[in-house]
């Protein structure tokens, strides 16, 4: 500190102490500091803590509420920053910073509080633009921008084969590997974010090869489809389909991750037509990315089967048939023939060796050299030092008999794979063999006849069936009518629709081919998604598919009704008699004095109704009882409930009508004339519960 030797002020440290008294002798030492007591002669400062409800300036009041917050740092721009921000400080265009955020999977964000100046403003997270600066993408498409100006310096000096040399050999290529690895950790994640991917690559495999689409992308897409249809029908994973408008819905269920439903549609097999107000560039960017996620996944599955990947024969887009019977043959070959070789190897070493005296010493011999030819098949880096260090000593017989049995072993394998469901999927086709003809749309009917055990063959030159073959259980037709040529194959095959064979799958059961026959009426489609249970109603068809599986026969005029697409006699019984019970209610109300024989019948409908009015005045002194909060929610769930509770008395109120327009009346009243009288009845019935109450529904008559 500064010393000043003044008798007035001393402004010293202890260390200074002497010195001052050798100066000023006169004086006594009193200790004062800068940061203490103030200076004689200065202006007071006024404090920095000034209170809140004072008038002083802004700038005060900070100081004391705390430090301003620079530009950008406050409100929405502390969290998040605008797209044209993004791109100056990424230096990319807008083409590649959509392309890097679908890769990447970063999509904008809605601020809670938005700003009126920035509402249609796109907003992206602050520390998802921070990662994406890190991204080495960045780095190759800057690359591939400063290529491209170099190609088309080439192509405008008029040397179009430099150019195309440029682009074809030395343009900059990259690899999205390390986004499925960062964005998928684990495999269940991978798995349970495959629907879209799906979805799109069967959608690009529909697709013409346009200019807007390229060949490759096409191809590739058709061997991915390809590839997904035969592990899925080697696995029998395919679990529900369904026919819609849009396409058709298939799910499957994956082995070892039978909690996670993969969900996708196959389209149509009509002729596509590209609208103009699609941005294809969009969809081939996530096309990219769904490529290496599903070769990733692909691999994984087939290898835990012991199957190798890419499959034989995918590069010509082959159907799921032809590749899992390939694909058998294969893993069958591969694995016989490694442990044959095995055992060549192990004979052609004991052939040279010279042969011992003793038996018990051949024998160990030959157990010694069978395990070291046994060493040399592919193994893990880290089981071979481990095999090798074996090899020297003897091996145990139950490893020996398991490596010589292994041609046989992988069959086993495979059905600790497959649970009961999977079992019951498998066994519901199995023995039955279909015949797909030419009009029939042959990808997702052969992957889904696959799956569920049967064998498949179509009108072509690689089906490994012909259509004159004895085998052929089903020919699946649709066509109004069955042709002339039909009449010469054996009379011992269905010739049936193909909703049969996704009723039938859906069930799991084997519906009779009566109903799916060739030009007749096909019955309702039901989605196997919906819980009928859960929606209240259930359709009459599904009623009588799960009598049938119950064992239960249906008689001759239960069929014809069925065929008509009528509801059973037994819910006929039980309108009738709810219909009677009403008007013996209504009769009931109007005549007070009968209480002997009808009292009787009509007590436990009374005791219903104190029952219910009972539960009703307990709800409402439970409502009472509830917090605000508490009856909002209830509130919430009971319009729910009703909602489906109407949804559900319209699905019956509309079968009833069905059901009475098919009726025939004994008197021979026309359908329109019973619909009148049943909506006359049921009028004066509201009318008198209208007047019991109190009021009136008849409209007076106006004075003239």
């Amino acid at each position: 500190k500064k010393i000043v030797f003044d008798c007035d002020t001393q402004f010293f440290d202890t260390a200074t102490t002497p010195l001052y008294q050798q100066y000023c002798p006169h004086q006594p030492v009193k200790a004062k500091t800068t940061m203490g007591n103030r200076v004689k002669g200065r202006p007071k400062k006024k404090s920095i803590k000034v209170a809140l409800h004072s008038r002083v300036g802004s700038k005060r009041k900070l100081s004391r509420m705390g430090k301003k917050k620079g530009k950008n740092l406050s409100a929405v721009d502390a969290v998040f920053i605008g797209r044209s921000a993004t791109l100056k400080k990424l230096q990319v265009s807008i083409k590649d910073f959509r392309r890097l955020c679908i890769l990447k999977g970063i999509y904008p964000r809605e601020p809670r509080r938005a700003p009126r100046k920035k509402k249609n403003q796109v907003f992206y997270h602050l520390q998802d633009i921070k990662a994406l600066s890190h991204e080495p993408l960045l780095q190759k498409f800057r690359e591939f921008k400063t290529f491209m100006k170099k190609v088309r310096k080439a192509s405008g000096k008029k040397s179009s084969e430099e150019a195309q040399r440029k682009m074809k050999y030395l343009a900059p290529e990259y690899t999205i590997h390390h986004l499925v690895k960062e964005r998928y950790p684990r495999m269940r994640d991978a798995i349970a974010d495959l629907d879209d991917a799906l979805t799109l690559t069967y959608l690009f495999a529909a697709l013409p090869s346009d200019g807007k689409v390229k060949t490759k992308v096409t191809n590739k897409a058709k061997q991915l489809a390809a590839s997904w249809g035969a592990y899925c029908a080697t696995t029998s994973s395919i679990d529900k389909s369904f026919i819609s408008v849009k396409g058709v819905y298939v799910e499957a269920k994956i082995p070892n991750f039978q909690d996670i439903a993969v969900r996708w549609i196959i389209p149509h097999s009509f002729t596509q037509n590209l609208p103009q107000d699609v941005d294809y560039r969009v969809m081939v960017t996530f096309f990219e990315f769904y490529e290496t996620l599903l070769d990733f996944i692909l691999f994984k599955l087939y290898s835990d089967l012991g199957m190798r990947y890419p499959l034989v024969g995918t590069d010509k887009a082959l159907g799921a048939a032809h590749l899992c019977e390939l694909n058998n043959k294969a893993r069958f070959e591969s694995v016989s023939m490694t442990v044959s070789a095995a055992v060549n190897a192990a004979a052609d070493q004991n052939s040279k060796a010279v042969a011992k005296t003793d038996s018990e010493a051949n024998q160990k011999d030959i157990e010694k050299s069978i395990g070291t030819a046994l060493s040399q098949l592919p193994v893990e880096d880290d089981e071979d030092s481990e095999d090798e260090q074996s090899n020297d000593g003897e091996l145990d017989e139950d490893k020996l008999k398991d490596a010589l049995e292994t041609n046989t072993k992988f069959e086993k394998e495979s059905e600790q794979l497959i649970d009961n469901e999977v079992s019951i999927r498998k066994r519901l086709f199995s023995g039955l063999t279909f015949f797909l003809s030419r009009e029939v749309p042959r990808g997702y009917l052969e992957l889904i006849c696959l799956s569920y055990g049967a064998r498949v063959g179509w009108e072509g030159d690689d089906s490994p069936i012909t259509a004159n073959d004895p085998t052929i259980t089903h020919f699946i037709v649709d066509r109004p009518k069955l042709p002339a040529s039909f009449n010469s194959y054996p009379k011992s095959r269905e010739y049936i629709q193909p909703q049969w064979v996704f009723d039938c799958s859906n069930f799991r059961f084997l519906l009779p081919v009566k109903k799916y026959s060739i030009g007749s009426s096909l019955p309702p489609h039901l989605s196997p998604w919906v819980n009928n249970e859960e929606e209240g109603y259930k359709p009459v068809y599904a009623e009588q598919i799960e009598r049938m599986k119950n064992g239960e026969a249906l008689s001759a005029s239960e069929d014809e009704a069925m065929d008509e697409d009528s509801p059973d006699e037994a819910e006929k019984a039980a309108d009738s008699k709810d219909l009677a019970a009403s008007e013996d209610e209504g009769e009931d109300s109007d005549d007070d004095s009968d209480e002997s024989d009808e009292e009787k019948e009509i007590s436990p409908e009374k005791v219903q109704k104190k029952l219910k009015a009972q539960d009703d005045e307990a709800k409402e002194l439970a409502k009472l009882m509830m917090s605000k909060k508490a009856k909002r929610l209830y509130g919430r769930m009971q319009h729910g409930i009703a909602a489906k509770k109407a949804t559900a008395d319209l699905l019956h109120k509309k079968r009833k009508e069905i059901e009475h327009s098919k009726e025939k009346s004994k008197d021979g009243k026309s359908v329109d004339k019973q619909k009148f009288e049943r909506l006359k009845q049921e009028r004066r019935d509201l009318e008198k519960q209208y007047d019991q109450s109190g009021g009136s529904m008849k409209k007076k008559k106006r004075r003239k």
